[in-house]
Order: structure tokens, then sequence, then C-alpha cells
């Protein structure tokens, strides 16, 4: 069967569906089998909407998918409610972002209705994912990001509120909201650092945390430096932390060459990723003579 005569079928199953939801609303229909012909409609929409899908059409998908939602939740179906709004969502994504979030925001607040928050934490990261890929919203996908991270804290799932956070812990660096990415790295440093499978990933939280001190102010990233290898004696042998006190005496030396030399050095072994060059050039930029550039 190709795409149009699916599409063809996907027409026709949604009229008759809609014949089925006028009729349950007469007072014969609502008198004869009412609710099964609004079931039966639903199962139409449905089932069209997957016809759509397979032709391609992601808008009538998601329009069918959300006319199913919109009957089970008239026929008190609540789950299957929250369902077809995800499987909107998901058809929307691909030809209307702001309109796959406004489905998602509809299947959460049913979840959340129902005390289903891990289930509504895992949409707002697929809507914060939209914001960041589709939409480029970062504000508002550091919002998801929150609010997932709450929901799944709130039902002890620490593992996957840590991750949340620390994606809302790397926008806010690069937003330049530095105080909040701290806290961040900081919080989810010491909750893994007594960890015996996480605790090789606290390094890297403080290490974070310390450019981010860096950018603001040099004495306080010594300090905090002073702080996470008190707390965290294994934080000292690390290279991560060789490196910031590297960074520190450049800069005390106004040494741009040095500064240089010490990223070259650690990116040698380990490959600096957008985020870390991001945050070393904007230390770097605080040294005279900067040439701007890290290698």
């Amino acid at each position: 069967m190709d795409n149009s005569s699916k599409e063809k079928e996907a027409i026709q199953l949604m009229a008759e569906a809609d014949k089925k939801v006028k009729s349950s609303g007469s007072f014969l229909g609502g008198m004869f089998g009412g609710n099964q012909k609004l079931e039966e409609a639903c199962e139409m929409y449905a089932r069209a909407a997957n016809m759509f899908k397979m032709a391609k059409n992601w808008t009538a998908a998601g329009n069918a998918f959300c006319q199913s939602a919109r009957l089970h939740m008239q026929l008190q179906n609540k789950h299957d409610s929250a369902t077809s709004f995800v499987d909107a969502g998901n058809a929307f994504k691909k030809a209307d972002p702001q309109e796959s979030i406004n489905c998602l925001n509809a299947a959460i607040d049913i979840y959340t209705d129902m005390g289903r928050f891990t289930i509504a934490a895992k949409h707002h990261i697929t809507i914060a994912e939209v914001y960041e890929s589709e939409l480029v919203d970062i504000e508002k996908a550091i919002a998801h990001y929150e609010q997932a991270a709450d929901y799944y804290k709130g039902e002890e799932s620490n593992s996957s509120a840590n991750k949340c956070l620390l994606k809302v812990a790397s926008y806010s660096a690069q937003l330049e909201q530095y105080q909040k990415a701290i806290e961040i790295y900081e919080q989810v440093g010491t909750n893994t650092m007594d960890n015996p499978l996480l605790k090789y990933s606290a390094k890297e939280y403080f290490f974070k945390a310390s450019l981010c001190h860096f950018i603001v102010d040099e004495l306080n990233a010594k300090l905090a430096v002073e702080k996470y290898e008190e707390m965290f004696p294994a934080f000292s042998d690390s290279r991560e932390c060789k490196l910031v006190k590297k960074l520190l005496e450049a800069h005390e030396e106004q040494n741009a060459e040095a500064f240089t030399e010490a990223v070259k050095e650690f990116d040698s072994i380990s490959r600096l990723d957008q985020w870390l060059t991001t945050m070393l050039l904007r230390i770097k930029k605080t040294i005279q003579g900067d040439d701007g550039d890290l290698k």
C-alpha cells in the first residue's frame, strides 16, 4: 500500500470516527451505548493516526492522536489519554516542535495528577531536549531539566536527578550563571564522592566547579580547590586538580604562554570538550597579552 492510499484510508477512518462521536451525543445515541461509540471512535482515531504516520504526514498523525486523547479523557481513561498525548507529541516533534511540547505538557498534567512522577520527569526531559535542539531556548530547557530533577528526587531516583542537574549546571555556566553552576557541581560531587561506583566522576564535578569559581574570582578558585582536596583527597592526585593549580599559577604571573602549555598538555591525554574549551577561553581572556586561543 503506497503512502497516498494509506492517507486516504486514514482520512476515511477519521470521518467515520467523527460520525460516531456525533451520534454518541444524540439522544438515541446516548440511550444506545454512547460510551461504546466513543470507545470505538478513540480506536479509529488511533488507527488513523498510525496510518498518517506510515504516510509520513506527521501533523495529521499528531492531530488524530490528540482527538483520541481528548475522547479518552472524556471517558475518564486517564492513562490512555496520557499515552495518546505522548504519541501526539512524538508525531508533532517531526513537524511542529511547539505543538509537540503542548501535547507532552498535557500528558505530564495527567501523569502528575495520577501521582506518576517518574514518567512525568521523563517527559520533562523530552521537552527540554526539544527546547535544546529544535527551538534553541536554553532557559526553557533548563527549567524543564530542573522540574525533572525535582520529580526524580521526590521518587528517590537520585542518579536520574543528578543527570538532569548536571545539564542545568552545564547550561547555567554557559549562560554565565556561575554561582548556580558551582552549587550544582559541588552538590553532585559531594553526593557521588562516597559512592564506590560513582566516585571517579566526583573529580570532574569539582574540576568544573573550580573553573566556574576561577572565571568569577581567582582567589575564590584557590580556596575552592583547597576545600575540594580536603573533602575528597583523591582530587589532589587527579590531572584535573593539577591543571587548575598550573592555571592559577600562570594567571597569577599573567603568563599566557604557560597557561596555553598547561592546557595543551592536559588536552594531549584527555581531549577537551566544547564546554571546557569555552570555560578555559573565558579564564584566559583575563590574562594580559592573551592571543584568544588555547592551542
